[in-house]
Parts: structure tokens; C-alpha cells; sequence
């Protein structure tokens, strides 16, 4: 991914109903909506086939019946169905379109859990277990197609041991595989962050640091020192003490003549961080500042990366900012930093020139990012940036109270005189249900005046009684009756980005305010986009979000619904598994969502406390701690 300027998210379950009509790409949508009639595939799935197979994806198809396994969702039991009805009885287990697809569909399902790299082994075994008579030749195609790669990783060993002789004390090298798309990013990412740090000499003279952190308490003083002084710096703290950190260290900063920015997840958070005075400084989405580009077509700075050697990832965003037109600010703050996968790190890394200091703030504790990676946490554990810990200052409240306590694997009742956290229980989904439709629409507005529009709710999963899909049916009837004419969404609807567009970046909410042969058109922060109808598969109802898409903003209120524990399994709204369902993290992550107040749906039981306390976040197979110190 040299000079790669894209980002591109794994896309998750369509908006049912039909696709808005017309537009580009029309006539690729009913050739492939002409082929799954033919062969016995739901036609709902044709917008996440274009997605993920791109133009002439019927074509593609009936050359190699077994690309559909790149469909996020698509299990091989289905592929082989449909390889079945395209081919007949020339589609056996044996061929090897089919071996080679399903290295790469493995691949990808690790990635879907956070994974960058996976052993052989493992994808040997689950080969076998798909009937697969030569799983070695299968993962050597795979290979050959550069889709995926395999990879050798020198361990750590004693260097005695090799002057001694002792050559059984040396272990042999790690292999492992990986989608080339995500084992790039991760070195990508790994190479920028150690070139920042290379590159960076003090932003201020030793004098004028010295006077800008006078006074400052120790912490916040290592914070501003550490982010003038160092290429790459991490700040770990409550969200209240971070986002203040980061608009002081830009105001510092700027005051003395250095080009400065804090960057948020999304344009709704860097709006609501700006507050109504303009600051000196910018305060962006991350989206924004990398400039993404409707059509990359014929621009020079815009390269789109070759995450596989050829082509370009069907659903991948480009970016004008980049190595060959890198952004011009000597200081970019990062808020929420915890929810930045391995990809989208390569890309801002790779648009920070040389001598650009980067500073990374994350809650510890937090929700892993949806995509592959761990890119904080892989950071912090490679102890080559100083990492600076913030104390609380106790801002935020009740809510950020109990978000606290969690943190430190405690579910305890706090002090709320106004209400600004309320429990709910719930003795079943359904009821959860019933009591999150009463909370949004009438109890929050009515007690508390907060309007509905700043009221979100948080779940653990998408499927489910008591889901995101599930609470989206019963708040839109209540909020927006309407059939869906439109993708599955009428003028009115809250939705939200569910896979990265031009316009916008995964987990931005907007609303829909029409649609016509053009597309879809949506009232975002930044103004009104039209959503072309091949890309409104990417959006999902907003009224309730998954904690994984919902993560990058905050909200004046928020309902967090935790349904009983084998509810809240299956794919979440990002495509990540929530075998588990509840999860510190989790818990931690949607708690802090919340600004002014927190209704808890808890219809989870012990279940809850049980997993504040005991379930950390599921371990990620990654590079990035060993590739920095390299």
C-alpha cells in the first residue's frame, strides 16, 4: 500500500427493501439481480454484492461462482449452492476456484474478528473441515492471486544462545497469512508512526515549553511536553479529560505560531467539541481532513493504493491527502484514537509529512475498533512512544462516573440528583423493547427536555429480539411510519454510515431528506449528499446503532439496552462477532456515549455484572508492536 490514500470497511447486512432506482451502475445491479433470480439467490443481497465484487459483478461471477464467498455474509454452504446451479455437476469440492476462494473467505472472517494474520494451521484444519482435498494447494493459490500473503516473523530468542552454540534455544520463525488488503495496512501503519517518530524535532524551543506548561498539574504538563517534544505520543484518560486536553494542547500550540488541529471520529463529534465560537485551530472529522474524493479518477495525489496488486478494493474510499499531498499542520490531536483500525492508521500516518507530530488519545478499557487491528493497545505495548496517563478531573457527571467505575470492573450505583442515570429493568427482550420506545419517545423528552434528535440508542448486536434492527422496526413506526420506499428508507429517517462513503465516514448519522434517480439524498453535519443507490446498501436505520458504529459520537442522551445474554450474540452492525454478547469494554465504550444522561435497559441480569467484572475484550492476532520496533 505504497502512497495508499483509501479506506474501505467491511460492509454488513443491506438495508432491506428495494434499491433506489436509476443512477450509475444501474445496469450492473440488474444483470446481477437477473442472475440470482436464475440461480435461486435472494435479490436483497445484490447491493452487498456490488459492493463487494464491484462493476460487472455478474460477469465475475459466472466466470468463478465461488467470488460470492466476498460477499460479507455469505457462508460456503451457499457459495457451493450457487456454484451448483451456474455449473452443475462441474462444481465438486475439488476445484480449485473453490480452495482458493475459501483461504481467502477464512481470511476474511478472521479479519471480521479483529485478526491481521491468522497460522496456517488453523486455516488448514478449517479447510479440511470444507472438504477440501488439498488444503495446501489451496492456500498456495490463494498466494498466487496476491489476495492473500503469507508472512515470516522472526521471534525473539536469547542472542547468547547463538553465540553459545545452542541452536535448540532458537525458535524457528512465526509464519502466518493474512489478506494482503489488511497485512499491508498493518505495515503501512507501522512504517508511518516510525518515520513520525524519526522525523520530529521539538515544535517549540525548550524556553517557550517551559512557560506554556507553568502552572499546568503534572500530568497535563507531561501531556503538552510530550506532544511538542515527540513525534508520536499517546494520551490514555476519561473522554471529558481528553477532549480538553486536546483543545488545550491545540490552543497552546497555535497561540505560538504552530499549524495545529483536533481530529474526531466523525463531523457531528468535531462540531459538538467546537462548541458555537470557531477556535483558532481547526476541529475536524478525520473523514474531512483527509479530503475523500467522488471520483479519483485523473487526479494525480490520488492513489488508491494497491491493496491487491491490479485493483482496487470494490468500496474503498480515496483520500486527496496523502504522501504526495500531505497535510500542512505541524500538530494533529486524535480524540478517540481507540476506534482507528489498521487501515485507516496507514492512511493518516501516510498523510502526516515528515516532522509532523502525532498525538493518539484513547479511554482505557475501550471498545477494540471495528475493523482488523489494535492499533492503540499494539502502540502503547511496544513502549516506543511515550504514553501519558491523564487523572480524572471528575468531569462529565454521573455518567462519566459509572462509565469509570466499569473501567475498573465495577457495576456500582452513583449519585444521580437529576436523573442524569436511570436504570430500567427488563425481564425479557420484548420488554426492553416496549421500555426503550417509551424512554425515546416520551420520557427522556418529557422529564428531561432533551429533544429526540439528541437521544441515541446503543445495543450490543444488530440481530436479535431486543437488536438494533429489531428497536430500529419499533422506534421508526413510532417516529417515521413509512414503507421504505427508498432502500428501505423514507424522507425522515435517521440513518446512519455503516461502511465509508465519500461524504461521509463510518458511524456519521444524518437524516434523509429525499430521494430521486440520483440517489438517495441525506442532511449530514456538513450539508446535504446525494448517496448514489449502488451505495446506499452502506447505510443503516440510526434510530438505534451498535456501540461498534455508534462509538464516535456522543449524545446528550443515551439508551444503552443490554438484552439478555444469548440475544445480543451474532454479527453486530460492523461485522464483528459478539459471540458473548456483553463485554467490559462493550459496557465501558456505550456507558461513555452518553453526555448529559444514561437510561440502562437492563434486561441482561447478573449477566452484566458478571461481565464488567470477568470479560475483557476477545485477544486480536496483530503485527503492529513487533513491525514499529523494527
Amino acid at each position: 500500500m505504497t502512497d495508499s490514500h483509501s479506506h474501505s470497511s467491511p460492509a454488513s447486512d443491506p438495508v432491506p427493501g428495494a434499491p433506489v432506482p436509476g443512477g450509475p451502475g444501474a445496469a450492473d445491479r440488474a444483470a446481477l439481480a437477473e442472475l440470482f433470480t436464475e440461480t435461486g439467490v435472494p435479490t436483497a443481497l445484490v447491493g452487498r454484492a456490488l459492493t463487494g465484487l464491484g462493476p460487472a459483478a455478474a460477469d465475475r461471477l459466472r466466470e468463478d461462482p465461488w467470488r460470492l464467498l466476498r460477499v460479507p455474509g455469505v457462508a460456503p454452504r451457499q457459495a457451493d449452492h450457487f456454484a451448483r446451479a451456474l455449473l452443475g455437476d462441474e462444481a465438486g469440492p475439488g476445484d480449485r476456484r473453490r480452495g482458493r476462494a475459501l483461504v481467502a473467505h477464512l481470511l476474511a472472517e478472521a479479519a471480521r474478528h479483529g485478526h491481521t494474520v491468522t497460522p496456517p494451521a488453523q486455516v488448514v484444519t478449517a479447510l479440511e473441515r470444507l472438504q477440501v482435498p488439498d488444503p495446501r494447494q489451496a492456500i498456495e493459490d490463494a498466494l498466487d492471486t496476491a489476495e492473500a500473503i503469507a508472512l515470516t516473523e522472526e521471534p525473539d530468542f536469547d542472542e547468547a544462545a547463538l553465540e553459545d552454540g545452542d541452536l535448540e534455544e532458537i525458535p524457528e520463525p512465526e509464519e502466518t497469512l493474512g489478506l494482503a488488503r489488511w497485512a499491508l495496512a498493518e505495515e503501512d501503519a507501522a512504517e508511518g508512526l516510525s518515520r513520525l517518530t524519526a522525523t520530529a524535532a521539538p515544535l517549540l524551543d525548550d524556553p517557550t515549553i517551559k512557560a506554556v506548561r507553568s502552572g499546568l498539574p503534572e500530568d497535563r504538563s507531561l501531556a503538552l511536553t510530550a506532544a511538542l517534544r515527540t513525534g508520536v505520543t499517546v494520551l490514555r484518560g476519561a473522554a471529558a479529560d481528553l477532549a480538553a486536553t486536546a483543545l488545550a494542547l491545540a490552543e497552546a500550540a497555535a497561540a505560538h505560531g504552530v499549524r495545529a488541529a483536533v481530529v474526531t471520529p466523525t463531523d457531528r463529534a468535531a462540531a459538538r467539541l467546537a462548541g458555537p465560537d470557531a477556535p483558532a485551530y481547526p476541529v475536524v472529522g478525520l473523514h474531512a481532513l483527509l479530503e475523500p474524493l467522488a471520483d479519483a479518477e485523473g487526479v494525480p495525489d490520488a492513489a488508491p493504493g494497491p491493496v491487491v496488486p491490479g485493483s482496487v478494493v470494490p468500496g474503498t474510499v480515496v483520500f486527496g491527502r496523502g504522501e504526495r499531498r500531505p497535510l500542512e499542520l505541524d500538530l494533529v490531536v486524535l480524540t478517540d484514537a481507540a476506534g482507528l483500525d489498521v487501515e485507516l492508521c496507514a492512511v493518516l500516518v501516510q498523510a502526516c509529512a515528515d516532522g509532523t507530530h502525532l498525538v493518539l488519545c484513547g479511554e482505557p478499557e475501550s471498545l477494540p475498533p471495528a475493523g482488523p487491528g489494535r492499533v492503540l493497545d499494539d502502540l502503547e505495548s511496544s513502549e516506543t512512544v511515550p504514553v501519558v496517563e491523564l487523572e480524572s478531573t471528575g468531569a462529565g457527571g454521573p455518567p462519566a462516573a459509572l462509565t469509570a467505575a466499569v473501567r475498573g470492573r465495577e457495576l456500582v450505583a452513583v449519585e444521580a440528583p437529576g436523573k442524569e442515570v436511570v436504570i430500567v429493568p427488563a425481564a425479557s427482550a420484548g420488554e426492553a423493547v416496549h421500555r426503550t420506545v417509551q424512554l425515546v419517545t416520551d420520557s427522556i423528552p418529557r422529564a428531561l427536555g432533551i429533544p429526540v434528535e439528541e437521544i441515541q440508542v446503543v445495543v450490543p448486536a444488530a440481530p436479535g429480539e431486543a437488536g438494533a434492527a429489531a428497536l430500529n422496526t419499533a422506534l421508526k413506526a413510532r417516529l417515521n411510519p413509512g414503507p421504505g420506499r427508498f432502500g428501505g428508507f423514507d424522507p425522515g429517517d435517521r440513518v446512519l454510515v455503516a461502511a465509508p462513503l465519500p461524504q461521509a465516514a463510518v458511524g456519521e448519522g444524518g437524516v434523509v431528506t429525499g430521494a430521486d434517480a440520483a440517489g438517495l439524498h441525506v442532511r449530514f453535519t456538513r450539508g446535504t449528499a446525494v448517496v448514489p443507490p449502488e451505495l446506499t446498501s452502506r447505510l443503516r436505520p440510526g434510530w438505534a446503532v451498535t456501540v461498534a458504529l455508534g462509538r464516535g459520537t456522543r449524545h446528550d442522551a443515551v439508551v444503552a439496552v443490554l438484552p439478555p445474554d444469548g440475544d445480543s450474540a451474532g454479527q453486530d452492525g460492523a461485522g464483528q462477532e459478539a459471540a458473548a454478547g456483553l463485554s467490559r469494554p462493550l459496557v465501558a465504550t456505550a456507558f461513555g456515549l452518553a453526555l448529559r444522561h444514561l437510561s440502562v435497559v437492563q434486561a441482561a441480569g447478573p449477566a452484566l455484572a458478571a461481565a464488567v467484572r470477568d470479560r475483557p475484550a476477545p485477544p486480536r492476532r496483530t503485527r503492529l508492536a513487533r513491525l514499529v520496533v523494527q
